[in-house]
């Protein structure tokens, strides 16, 4: 089997980045618009490629090149081979450069999950496409270079020196940390029940408790669904006021795409309380995913992802926080329950399996003191990998967009997994939705606890 493979071209023909900065609005040079005059005299005008045909061309040119590739598209990138697959199409950066030159941004991913965001400049019909040069612009979405424009009028590509990997709350490879999690018993009359997550070590994060402080004696308790464990208590009165801490110290590493060959991701594709699959989802998820249906779940999760972004707005008003994926539908609002409630039941209802995690993000910028509440993300299951995302996040900070589809940074712990957890004894009102704060209940009633995150971190075991 034949094996092609593009170099990685850092520098790029200034005539080329000319044509495309042109295509952006600079104005070309009197002595160019003379040129261009002669040109329009000499050759009848041609009827400009639609973006349509741009982005079939370059997505047909992948993919021709991948089924000779065991589905892959393989570049070098300094003496090292890539073997990608198509996530995105950049629709918005498409440009014709003039007669039968065109220009791609798309998004790549490896067999790591590390995403590529690369330059494509082709020549030739729409149809029938030759890529002259390709340029990797951005790795995860850090950028390698960016344009400059030269006293000329032509642009060319300056490196950017020490692009910074902690932008915007992102830690990345790995992060340590004591977390402790604490609040104080409400004022309540008659006996309670109390039932408060347990973080666990995983592939990521290495969790170890090093103390519990409570009145009375505890029980773990084991949800055999999703793995998590529940400190479970029952107070009484007396305990009204007595504070209840629960200390960590983390080691928690960069999560990318990962396998895990011990549960299966079909379960994923059922709904669950206030994550309904079908109906609308299914019409709404059907009409983002028009036109690449046949596509890999790859590049349909993504554009849910573009969808959600594009579409939603982090705010905290009206009926949010409780991971309610219809109000998430009707309002196009909410904090990170919201937008990643209404991820997954999109994905699980175009078939793509879909999970929900919460815990809490910690502070990049200084490094101890208080956090401000509980955060939630998501995992996809596609190329038979989970894949993470923090959508909210990536509606935030649209420079971290990339980033976050298909990483979490360091800098966080999970404190459970799941909707709909059960454990035994559990509350009365059944299930427990999600677990982030403590579900106090007094009797049969539900009683709001207001809890306290902070951390410090270990400076010294950071990378």
């Amino acid at each position: 089997m034949q094996t092609h493979r593009f170099t990685i071209n850092i520098w790029i023909n200034s005539v080329i980045i000319y044509f495309l900065l042109c295509a952006c609005g600079t104005e070309p040079s009197a002595t160019e618009s003379s040129q261009a005059q002669e040109e329009v005299v000499s050759n009848p005008p041609r009827q400009k490629a639609k973006i349509s045909e741009i982005e079939e061309g370059i997505k047909g040119f992948i993919d021709a090149y991948a089924e000779e590739n065991d589905g892959y598209f393989v570049i070098e990138d300094k003496g090292n081979e890539l073997r990608l697959k198509l996530v995105r199409v950049h629709t918005e950066y498409l440009s014709n450069l003039g007669p039968e030159r065109f220009f791609a941004c798309v998004d790549l991913a490896d067999q790591n999950g590390d995403v590529y965001d690369v330059d494509f400049f082709m020549e030739g019909e729409p149809g029938a496409m030759k890529v002259t040069s390709t340029s990797l612009h951005k790795l995860n979405g850090k950028p390698f270079y960016t344009w400059q424009q030269l006293p000329d009028k032509t642009w060319e590509k300056v490196a950017v020196d020490g692009a910074d990997a902690d932008l915007l709350g992102v830690i990345e490879g790995e992060d340590s940390f004591q977390f402790t999690y604490s609040f104080e018993i409400p004022e309540v009359k008659g006996t309670s029940r109390l039932w408060i997550p347990l973080a666990q070590s995983d592939s990521f994060q290495e969790v170890e408790v090093r103390s519990i402080t409570v009145p009375v004696e505890h029980r773990l308790l084991k949800d055999d669904e999703y793995g998590n464990t529940v400190v479970y208590l029952e107070l009484s009165p007396e305990h009204n006021g007595e504070e209840i801490r629960v200390v960590y110290r983390v080691r928690r590493k960069e999560k990318g795409p990962y396998e895990n060959g011990f549960e299966n991701p079909e379960k994923y594709l059922e709904p669950d309380s206030l994550l309904p699959v079908g109906g609308r989802f299914a019409e709404i998820g059907d009409r983002i995913i028009r036109g690449i249906e046949k596509d890999n779940k790859l590049v349909q999760a993504r554009a849910l992802y573009d969808y959600i972004i594009d579409n939603m707005k982090y705010m905290k008003t009206g009926n949010y926080g409780s991971g309610d994926a219809n109000y998430a539908c009707d309002s196009k609002t909410g904090n990170c329950t919201e937008f990643h409630s209404f991820f997954i039941s999109l994905a699980r209802s175009i078939g793509i399996p879909a999970r929900f995690a919460i815990g809490a993000s910690i502070p990049s910028e200084r490094n101890e003191g208080g956090i401000d509440g509980y955060h939630c993300w998501a995992e996809f299951y596609a190329e038979e990998k989970w894949w993470p995302v923090d959508i909210s996040e990536g509606n935030k900070y649209t420079a971290l967009s990339t980033y976050y589809f298909g990483r979490h940074p360091a800098n966080r712990i999970e404190l459970s997994r799941g909707r709909d957890i059960r454990v035994s004894p559990g509350p009365h009102s059944g299930s427990i939705n999600f677990l982030a704060y403590p579900i106090m209940e007094v009797e049969s009633e539900k009683v709001p606890v207001a809890t306290n995150f902070s951390f410090e971190r270990i400076v010294s075991n950071r990378n």
